[in-house]
């Protein structure tokens, strides 16, 4: 039987209303001056689109060249509302979205479920917006595409890689692991602890990043492990935080957009 899991934080962290969302995204878009290899990989952030949007879609824009290349997106993200040993993947068949219904790859799932660190765990799914803010994103730069969601909570960088690796496939399969960077620091601590985290990300060193640097600290690492073996080169494509986009500059979230290619 086809389970849906629906939408969360729609009306709270993104419209709720297709047309709104649409127009948002596509503004996003627009205004994104990026320009870049289409990735492998990328790490974009995940709270309001309002705060965090201008930073997500300097990435997103990258893969619209591959709108109908891209098929199958394995979605990581930290779990913000349960408890996990490992990594959370789902039963359900579609994630729901204003912008529709996205499948669920079931094959992909029963492949990592073959790892120990990998159970179905709806409750971890349930609430969790890290993996859900990403999707009308997806769903507006990719035309036919499913999700191998994962919410990822105590799992080391090997345990992550792990997952990554059994489902890393070709051109068809992008990489998506949502976080932000630090959390309630004045503007320019933030500025310099963002920084630092970024070179980090660059300079692929998973054992540099701390959880206080990024609450998807957990599975970028397992990332940056894996993009080291591949030869990945990784790239910012934009920094900044809350305090430049739609907040107080008292206390800021940052926001990084990263990708990873094989370069020249």
């Amino acid at each position: 039987m086809s389970t849906i899991r629906p939408p969360a934080v729609a009306g709270m962290f993104y419209p709720d209303d297709a047309v709104t969302l649409h127009a948002m995204i596509d503004g996003f878009l627009t205004d994104a001056a990026s320009q870049g290899p289409v990735p492998k990989a990328i790490i974009v952030p995940h709270a309001g689109y309002v705060f965090s949007g201008p930073v997500a879609a300097s990435a997103y824009r990258l893969l619209e060249p591959a709108r109908q290349t891209i098929k199958r997106v394995v979605l990581l993200g930290p779990a913000h509302r349960v408890h996990i040993q490992g990594l959370a993947t789902t039963s359900a068949s579609f994630f729901a979205t204003p912008l529709g219904n996205v499948p669920v790859d079931r094959e992909a799932v029963q492949t990592a479920l073959t790892l120990p660190q990998v159970r179905e765990f709806d409750e971890a799914h349930a609430l969790e917006h890290s993996l859900e803010v990403q999707l009308p994103f997806l769903q507006t730069v990719l035309d036919d595409f499913s999700v191998v969601p994962f919410v990822v909570g105590d799992a080391n960088p090997q345990e992550v890689s792990e997952v990554l690796e059994a489902l890393w496939g070709d051109d068809e399969t992008l990489i998506v692991i949502s976080s932000d960077l630090s959390h309630y620091e004045r503007y320019e601590k933030a500025r310099i602890l963002d920084l630092a985290t970024t070179e980090n990300i660059e300079q692929l060193k998973p054992e540099r990043i701390r959880h206080t640097d990024a609450c998807g600290r957990n599975p970028i690492n397992g990332l940056l492990m894996l993009a080291k073996q591949k030869g990945l080169v990784a790239q910012t494509i934009d920094l900044r935080n809350s305090g430049d986009t739609a907040g107080p500059q008292d206390e800021v979230v940052g926001y990084g957009a990263y990708i990873f290619h094989h370069g020249q």
